[in-house]
């Protein structure tokens, strides 16, 4: 018997169930909680290393859409920090947000931008202008 469900004890971008471009700098990182989403933001902020927080969801289409796109895309920026936060993952800390995908854009540890939906040029504009 064939079990086409994801597997539900991997979480972030193991969770997701997609076949995502291999990242080859060490700047992509996956939030698997509300614990582990507050530390990645507080190392962000006190770094004052410029990041990009993509807020998804394993359920959301559109996320998964672009996924790939920002997983590919964090091989062309190494100098950015790019985070994915799972919503159900991370309930407490995500709850502020209304859209998924939600792009925020982090410069000197403070949020300059915020990008809601997808497009992979839209994407790759922001990240090239807040590198």
């Amino acid at each position: 018997m064939v079990n086409n469900h994801q597997d539900k004890s991997k979480k972030g971008l193991e969770g997701t169930a997609l076949d995502l471009p291999i990242n080859r700098h060490a700047n992509l990182k996956s939030a698997i909680s509300d614990d582990d989403f507050t530390n990645l933001l507080a190392h962000i902020k006190s770094s004052k290393t410029p990041a990009v927080i993509n807020y998804g969801a394993s359920w959301c289409r559109v996320c998964s859409q672009i996924l790939p796109a920002f997983c590919r895309l964090s091989n062309n920026y190494p100098k950015l920090t790019f985070v994915y936060a799972d919503i159900d993952e991370c309930p407490e800390t995500t709850q502020h947000i209304r859209y998924t995908p939600t792009f925020q854009f982090y410069r000197n540890g403070e949020k300059v931008d915020e990008m809601y939906g997808t497009g992979e040029e839209r994407l790759h504009d922001r990240l090239w202008l807040h590198s």
